[in-house]
């Protein structure tokens, strides 16, 4: 069974450029009640953290369910998935310590940077109108840095069909 495992792990590069093409990631955190809480969020990578990978951060609202079960519990799940048949299935799954992050200028800088991302990939500076929109925005958000503790991928593409 390992041997079709490694078969279908995607490399540092893959893992990259899968994530640098996929627009959402579902984040699953521990409830209060013991269930796991499910949610999308818009992210962006940023280049290696402390441990050598590189780092997915996203902001939310600050009241939003999934802070509140992060600030309970820090552990969280992120997975990014594509694929529409069993042949074409590809994925990532992260298991991460979430950091909560409430200073303005690093919500700020994570704003700014998922609206850089979903605007288009812009480089450099946005629109005044932009920047002033997410600066407003910052006020009532955190940001939220996922720094991976375990990788596990797949994409099925490269069995080349044969099961």
């Amino acid at each position: 069974m390992s041997g079709r495992r490694d078969q279908i792990r995607m490399t540092p590069d893959e893992v990259l450029a899968f994530l640098d093409e996929s627009r959402t990631v579902t984040c699953a955190t521990n409830g209060r009640s013991g269930w796991p809480h499910l949610m999308p969020l818009w992210f962006v990578v940023r280049p290696s953290g402390p441990g050598g990978g590189p780092e997915i951060w996203a902001w939310t609202f600050t009241k939003s369910q999934k802070t509140k079960n992060l600030e309970r519990d820090a552990r969280a799940t992120l997975q990014v998935e594509a694929g529409t048949e069993y042949h074409l299935l590809r994925g990532v799954m992260l298991e991460t310590d979430a950091f909560v992050h409430r200073d303005r200028d690093t919500v700020l800088g994570a704003g700014l940077d998922v609206f850089r991302r979903y605007a288009g990939g812009v480089e450099g500076d946005l629109a005044d109108e932009v920047t002033a929109m997410v600066a407003k925005q910052a006020e009532k958000r955190v940001a939220l840095q996922f720094v991976e503790r375990r990788r596990v991928t797949w994409d099925h593409r490269k069995l080349g069909g044969v099961y």
